[in-house]
């Protein structure tokens, strides 16, 4: 056994190995398009952000570069989904806004990942799938709490 930590059996080393290739597997099956996919990971931080949510708030959250997440917030600008203003603290600054366009579409790939959920978990108990879904918000939001504490 790895020195991972105390396991009660000898497979639970080989299940938590198998976490991040699972994770990838899952990266690789989406339903929507790749444009669809990166709307909706704006759209999301734009409306789950406390606050006022700027372009580079974005690609922190993302973990990505400034130029890049300037591209996919233009793009859900343009199909008129996000708005930009003057926010309310500093009229200087450009803060992200969405439009009813945007909570809709953020609904609409709600209600396809739940589907999607729900049809590859369509065979298991119904207690091991609302488990599931349980400790995976919880996973969620414990890796965002850990995200915003190391940003300080």
């Amino acid at each position: 056994m790895t020195n991972h930590g105390h396991h009660d059996h000898p497979n639970d080393d080989a299940v938590l190995d198998a976490v991040g290739p699972a994770f990838s597997r899952l990266r690789r099956r989406t339903p929507s398009s790749g444009k669809d996919l990166s709307r909706n990971l704006v759209l999301n931080v734009v409306s789950e952000r406390p606050g006022e949510t700027t372009v580079g708030a974005v690609a922190e959250e993302l973990g990505m570069d400034q130029s890049v997440a300037s591209r996919m917030v233009s793009d859900c600008i343009k199909q008129g989904y996000l708005l930009r203003e003057a926010s309310q603290q500093d009229g200087r600054r450009i803060v992200l806004r969405l439009t009813p366009a945007g909570e809709d579409l953020r609904t609409r790939f709600a209600a396809e990942q739940r589907q999607g959920f729900e049809h590859i978990t369509a065979d298991w108990p119904a207690e091991e799938r609302l488990q599931f879904a349980r400790l995976l918000v919880k996973y969620a939001e414990a890796a965002a709490a850990l995200r915003k504490r190391e940003q300080g």
